[in-house]
């Protein structure tokens, strides 16, 4: 130890100088003095030497001495080196923290009492442009249902605002209190979340709105039926209109569970072999019964060819373009059903009309739910708003496309566009351009692809 050798080293000193005292007490008094010099000027230069050691001990070695100041320097060192390990350790440690910090989609930034920016992971900048500390986070964000919600008392509830810098986007803000008087803020992007509850919502209103008029309808007659002394024509002509609004209620809730089922389904089963001929002929003629005579219902079914998906989907998805066309073209109109293949080899099954056609305006929201051109009309017709949603709906399943093309006073048509890679001869060929029995239609196969 090191004060056992310096006081090993004393005794020896003072030994020698009580020996030599015996002979002369200058002599002794000589020795005393020039180990004490020896001594002083030996510790002096080792504590130099620590000192500047300890200036910059990661550019410098350790010292060497012997000694007592020997061990000092080697277990100095020692601890230095554990502590730096330690500290690497830490650093180390503290750098991933921030690195797993900075890769959050989160916005994370710690505030002060006074609301200045103590520091920020990278989320910030890119969310809010957050780019330095010892800034007020209100020369960040700037709305003024900000500033008020940084001076309430309470943050339970989280603040939704829109920034100027991110136009269009929506950002929902927290605040939690920290315990030493700082304060941490978190901010996420959730528009894409807003934009699903707003569809929820508008789902639901959309919903009970179409449901309430025949309710409404099927009650109102149901207690005149019930309170008034009626006539048999009468009463057969109330019972018609409950049991119309009944049907209309019965599709509703039809499409309902069809596009719930479409969206649940997954996309295993697709490839059932559907021949066009008899699909072609088989819709025909049920739009013909539809049209009970009222309109001209044309169809050349394509011979030889066949195309790959879920049979009920496809049907159901031509059935519907077909339906449409019969409610919504007037009387001696012309309704056809078509097989064209693009450039590129794509399939078109279109239903073309010659009605009053759609507005331009109109054609991009047309596969939304329950959106209607002219909504009085779609009710006369028994329409239910849900039928060109389910068509989308099928048409991504089979990696296909929706395609509606519309002039006012010219007429409309409705195409399923289909890849060349669902479409084979009989005999399980993929099928080619040379085979079809049209050639493509150079207006249809030059449109850009408007699928709404």
């Amino acid at each position: 130890m090191v004060w056992f050798n310096n006081l090993v080293a004393l005794l020896v000193v003072l030994g020698i100088a009580g020996i030599i005292a015996f002979f002369s007490p200058i002599a002794a008094a000589l020795v005393l003095a020039l180990a004490l010099a020896w001594f002083v000027i030996a510790q002096s230069r080792n504590t130099q030497k620590l000192y500047d050691w300890l200036l910059a001990p990661q550019l410098r070695s350790v010292p060497e001495s012997s000694g007592s100041w020997g061990e000092i320097f080697d277990n100095v060192s020692r601890f230095m080196r554990s502590e730096q390990h330690a500290r690497d350790a830490l650093t180390e440690e503290i750098e991933q923290i921030r690195e797993s910090i900075d890769r959050l989609p989160d916005a994370l930034i710690v505030l002060d009492d006074k609301n200045v920016i103590q520091w920020c992971n990278a989320a910030a900048e890119n969310l809010l442009g957050v780019f330095a500390s010892r800034r007020p986070i209100t020369q960040f964000i700037r709305q003024p249902e900000f500033g008020r919600y940084l001076k309430a008392d309470s943050y339970d509830a989280p603040l939704e605002l829109e920034l100027s810098t991110r136009p269009g986007r929506i950002f929902e803000v927290r605040i939690h209190d920290t315990e030493d008087r700082k304060r941490l803020l978190i901010s996420r992007d959730i528009t894409e979340q807003a934009m699903l509850n707003q569809m929820r919502s508008d789902f639901v209103a959309n919903v009970s709105h179409e449901i309430r008029t025949p309710v409404t309808v099927i009650g109102g007659f149901a207690e005149t039926m019930l309170d008034l002394d009626l006539d048999e024509a009468k009463r057969r002509e109330y019972l018609g209109t409950i049991v119309r609004n009944s049907h209309t209620m019965q599709r509703l809730v039809e499409d309902l569970l069809t596009l719930s089922s479409l969206e649940a389904m997954d996309t295993t089963g697709l490839n059932e072999t559907i021949d066009l001929a008899r699909l072609f002929t088989t819709l025909a003629g049920e739009a013909r019964d539809l049209s009970n005579g009222r309109h001209e219902i044309r169809s050349e079914p394509p011979r030889g060819l066949s195309i790959l998906g879920r049979t009920a989907e496809i049907e159901s998805a031509i059935r519907n373009f077909l339906t449409n066309a019969v409610r919504y073209t007037p009387e001696n109109g012309t309704i056809s059903l078509e097989w064209k293949r693009s450039t590129d080899n794509d399939g078109w099954i279109s239903v073309r009309d010659n009605g009053i056609g759609i507005a331009a305006e109109h054609l991009p929201r047309l596969s939304e739910r329950f959106y209607r051109v002219d909504r009085g009309r779609s009710r006369a017709t028994g329409g239910t708003g849900l039928g060109l949603a389910i068509v989308k709906r099928i048409a991504n399943r089979h990696n296909a496309s929706l395609h509606i093309d519309s002039v006012i006073g010219e007429g409309s048509t409705f195409s399923l566009i289909l890849p060349k890679s669902r479409i084979k001869t009989t005999d399980g060929a993929i099928a080619d351009a040379a085979t079809d029995t049209g050639a493509a239609d150079d207006d249809l196969a030059n449109k850009a692809d408007k699928s709404p």
